[in-house]
């Protein structure tokens, strides 16, 4: 038994394997158990504590930061080493919020690193992302309803930049969403070579 989410990681997966394409090293960061694109360094990770320890290892290194995963917001307070047996007809789980590994980013992130993050939402996507992309001072955001993209080899998305435009994508293979994303940051103004 655990807690999580449909995510099936398959956009990062994407993202991983364009840039790779594009020539640049890649260091993923993944909980899915999935293969590594091949030239991709792959860095496993079982819970979002341990997700946060690798990217902000990762970040000291980076360039860019691409943060598609669906992380847990929270996770049990005790863990059971053993299966919970049948008891009563209730059972309650006490519940703590994970790290949440983009603000830490925003704290940490040098001068010049692009960091893109993704808003998967419910409802009010666009105000819920622009709300995420100020807060968290992101470069550009990616917003997808959660309903549409988790699990799905497809996505539909709307990229919100830092400096307020934004641009709709129609439903497109996560492969195509992955190609167009980086398309972007590379003509922003301040990237990297």
């Amino acid at each position: 038994r655990f807690i999580g989410n449909r995510s099936s990681g398959q956009m990062g997966y994407a993202l991983a394997h364009q840039a790779r394409d594009r020539g640049a090293h890649v260091i993923l960061v993944s909980t899915t158990g999935q293969l590594a694109p091949f030239g991709v360094e792959l860095v496993p990770v079982d819970t979002a504590s341990q997700m946060h320890d690798a990217v902000i290892e990762a970040l000291a290194d980076a360039d860019l930061l691409l943060m598609a995963a669906a992380v847990a917001d929270y996770t049990p307070a005790i863990r059971s080493p053993h299966k919970i047996k049948k008891g009563e007809s209730r059972l309650t789980l006490d519940l703590i919020r994970t790290p949440d590994i983009l603000a830490h980013v925003a704290k940490l992130r040098a001068p010049g690193q692009l960091v893109v993050g993704f808003a998967a939402e419910t409802q009010g996507l666009l105000e819920n992302a622009r709300d995420k992309l100020h807060q968290k001072r992101l470069d550009l955001i990616v917003a997808n309803d959660a309903r549409q993209a988790m699990g799905s080899t497809t996505n539909q998305v709307t990229l919100i930049f830092a400096d307020g435009h934004f641009e709709e994508f129609p439903v497109l293979p996560k492969s195509e969403v992955a190609s167009r994303i980086l398309d972007r940051l590379m003509a922003l103004p301040n990237r990297h070579e």
